[in-house]
């Protein structure tokens, strides 16, 4: 088996098959090949993305978290900066600033993060949506009023000063105010948002949520892509692209036909950006497919976990230095950072450490299964618009795709889709979530695979746990490993369990959502917070581990529970102990965590 980059793949095999079908047009040649999708730019600020004032403050470690730094505002010119610090460095013994001047030097050249947002309240939030009457259990329902309150405290409004000048600033500007996560994260995130903007939705705050909208529809014309957040040292790599599917929520809210003809351009150029750049081609058998994965071609620390980086290189050689850091953006750029699930080790299993990440080598289930659902969503708009020929072109895209999920990550023996690892040419078989993402994103040809990933998913031993699925039986200490369990990743299953026709999987899906809600409910009955992520064992605990503290907040955690709310308010309840249909106890299965 061979496999390469495949820069333009998509578009070659596009027309082919579009004149083998016989409705190859220019006009939709041009749709496919007149998107510029070119390689983004990088930043290019000296102090917010590489240079010296970057390494020295973050290596003098004058802030517990790296982030702080770059989020910073600059209170003059970047050069008048960039020349104040070149000569305080020529006056410091060996180029290098002690730490007392170094906080002088902020203190005259920086304000602290935040300064950059407007006061702001969404004109559009109110007391009492709807959704909020379909909960029964009265302790839920006035914790959903709690959750909708969050709305106006996770709001935030960038102020003009960013648009004016830019060169202050690391924060990138959007036009409409945002929902930021929470915590740490003081801007806008991509994959977060799309839980967010269902949350909002189900508010009624159908403004805030066009909004937001708007905002990453202005990103993709800018950059040809959505970065992975707002901030300029995010402009090299984005995250899992779910554009289309906050489009697609949007749609179903509002039926705003003019609203998704304007907005599939910006949708059609990021889809190519992802086929252009984060796509491979591989020959199995005299057959090719083509499959996505994430790489990022920047070899520098990350500015955000700059000494983190550096700290996780030291000793390896410049090359294997740069290809780690290219791998730890790649990692970033998956949403999931970090994992064992992205660890290739010197025997080629993914039981290694966090140097040991190769994210650009590993071709993941989820990503693939969310383009897929891409495709098909992207077909309907175009048939929802009248252009038939069009939806038929993301049909067959879709169709394709299939057929290399199905080649590449389906096991029929265990039935469930796993990654796949080019540096092995072999799929890896430990237990994720995304295991399941096809199940979710309905791409699979025939329905008992998704039967089959049902029994997969109660043989796992990841059902055994009373607070949630975690997010790998692995315990590396990385945060997107066991005992965390994230809210994106328990809504994906429950989901795609609850759309299958089986009652067994139906049933499933409602414990699942009974364990994350009291889960959560608890947690904020002791903390009086929602937080980024939780730890499936023991009731009410927030998650830990990884790089930094756990935050709260949480934009997408509350985007979560109203929508299991809304989903299950009928049934749902806070008194401790309650199952539906006996798949909580007894445990499932008893599986050895793995301790790293």
């Amino acid at each position: 088996m061979t496999w390469r980059r495949c820069p333009d793949c998509s578009v070659l095999r596009f027309q082919t098959r579009m004149q083998d079908v016989g409705v190859f047009s220019l006009s939709l040649t041009l749709l496919l090949t007149c998107v510029n999708s070119a390689v983004p730019p990088p930043c290019d600020s000296e102090i917010y993305c590489s240079g010296p004032v970057l390494h020295q403050v973050q290596t003098a470690k004058l802030f517990d978290d790296d982030k702080y730094f770059v989020d910073m505002k600059l209170k003059a010119h970047p050069d008048v900066v960039l020349s104040a610090f070149h000569n305080l460095s020529s006056q410091s013994p060996n180029m290098t600033v002690s730490s007392e001047n170094l906080r002088h030097f902020l203190s005259l050249y920086f304000d602290k993060p935040g300064t950059e947002f407007e006061p702001w309240t969404p004109p559009d939030w109110h007391d009492k949506p709807q959704f909020l009457g379909k909960i029964k259990d009265q302790q839920l329902q006035t914790w959903a009023e709690k959750i909708h309150h969050l709305w106006k405290l996770l709001g935030k409004k960038i102020g003009a000063g960013v648009k004016d000048h830019p060169e202050l600033y690391s924060q990138i500007y959007t036009p409409h105010p945002v929902i930021v996560p929470g915590g740490r994260f003081r801007e806008l995130y991509y994959w977060d948002s799309y839980w967010v903007i269902n949350g909002l939705l189900l508010s009624e705050m159908t403004d805030t949520a066009h909004g937001m909208i708007q905002n990453f529809l202005h990103l993709v014309n800018r950059y040809g892509f959505v970065p992975n957040g707002g901030r300029i040292y995010y402009e090299r790599r984005s995250q899992p692209p779910f554009l289309s599917l906050m489009v697609e929520s949007y749609y179903q809210a509002t039926k705003d036909k003019d609203f998704l003809r304007a907005a599939l351009p910006a949708l059609q150029r990021e889809y190519q950006f992802w086929m252009q750049n984060r796509s491979v081609v591989l020959r199995v058998n005299g057959t090719e497919h083509v499959l996505n994965n994430f790489d990022v071609q920047v070899g520098l620390p990350r500015p955000e976990s700059y000494t983190d980086d550096l700290e996780l290189a030291e000793g390896l050689t410049d090359g294997s230095k740069e290809q780690l850091w290219m791998d730890l953006k790649a990692g970033a750029e998956s949403g999931w950072d970090f994992s064992s699930r992205w660890f290739i080790n010197s025997d080629g299993h993914n039981s290694g450490v966090l140097r040991d990440t190769r994210t650009s080598q590993i071709l993941p289930a989820d990503l693939n299964a969310l383009l897929c659902r891409n495709e098909k969503t992207l077909a309907s708009f175009h048939r929802i618009l009248g252009d038939g020929d069009s939806a038929a072109l993301y049909d067959q895209a879709a169709e394709r795709r299939l057929e290399a999920m199905e080649a590449m990550l389906w096991d029929a023996e265990r039935g469930a889709w796993f990654d796949y690892s080019l540096m092995t040419h072999s799929k890896h078989l430990e237990f994720y979530p995304s295991n399941l993402a096809p199940v979710w994103a309905a791409c699979y040809s025939q329905p008992e695979m998704a039967e089959k990933a049902v029994q997969y998913l109660k043989g796992s031993g990841a059902l055994q746990f009373p607070n949630g699925v975690p997010t790998s039986l692995h315990q590396s200490g990385q945060q997107w490993d066991y005992p965390n369990a994230w809210p994106p990743l328990q809504h994906m299953l429950i989901e795609g369990l609850s759309k299958l026709p089986s009652e067994d999987a139906q049933n499933l899906a409602f414990d699942l959502a009974q364990r994350w809600i009291r889960t959560n409910w608890l947690t904020y009955m002791k903390y009086e917070a929602m937080f980024e992520k939780y730890d499936v064992n023991g009731d009410g605990k927030p998650g830990g581990g990884g790089e930094y503290e756990v935050q709260l907040g949480f934009g997408w955690t509350n985007g979560v529970a109203l929508q299991l709310l809304d989903q299950y308010g009928s049934t749902l309840t806070s008194a401790s102990g309650h199952v539906s249909s006996g798949l909580l106890l007894p445990l499932v299965f008893s599986v050895p965590i793995m301790l790293q």
